[in-house]
């Protein structure tokens, strides 16, 4: 039995483990592992931490989201409405300057009509006195004839203008 390199090591194992035992290695392995779980426990809990305010950042990004989404929706709609409101505005203005054109336009059309009847009157008034006059120059002759035709040109002169 002393000569088995079993029973050896076995003895020297346990006089290891006395000496341990008295120098208290065991003590400060234990004080070592419970330090270590104290900071393991530490870290999960800065962990655990850490973990609940991302999520309440997380929450709060989403809630600016959604408000800000909610914000732009609303500019949307505002922007959409104001662009109708502008056109039709636009489209009332639009109508509004090409019914005054018109009416201006009619109305010079109008003015010109009557400016051209009026020369055509005076041209044909003009152009019947010539006629008058040749013909009653041409037919009468005399103190008479001169009489009549000046009585008779200023007579046609009144009455067409």
């Amino acid at each position: 039995m002393f000569f088995d390199p079993e029973t050896w090591v076995a003895i020297a194992f346990v006089i290891l483990m006395v000496l341990f035992g008295y120098l208290g290695v065991f003590k400060k392995v234990t004080t070592a592992l419970d330090h270590r779980a104290d900071r393991i426990k530490a870290e999960l809990d800065d962990a655990t931490r850490l973990k609940q305010e991302a999520a309440k950042v997380l929450a709060d990004y989403k809630a600016r989201s959604a408000t800000a989404e909610r914000e732009a929706a609303d500019i949307i709609a505002n922007a959409k409405s104001e662009a109708e409101r502008i056109a039709t505005e636009a489209k009332a203005k639009m109508e509004d300057f090409v019914a005054r054109r018109t009416k201006t336009a009619e109305s010079k059309i109008a003015l010109a009509e009557a400016q051209a009847v009026a020369d055509v009157r005076a041209a044909a008034a003009e152009a019947a006195v010539q006629a008058a006059s040749t013909i009653l120059s041409q037919s009468v002759k005399g103190q008479v004839a001169d009489d009549l035709l000046a009585k008779g040109i200023n007579e046609v002169r009144q009455k067409l203008n």
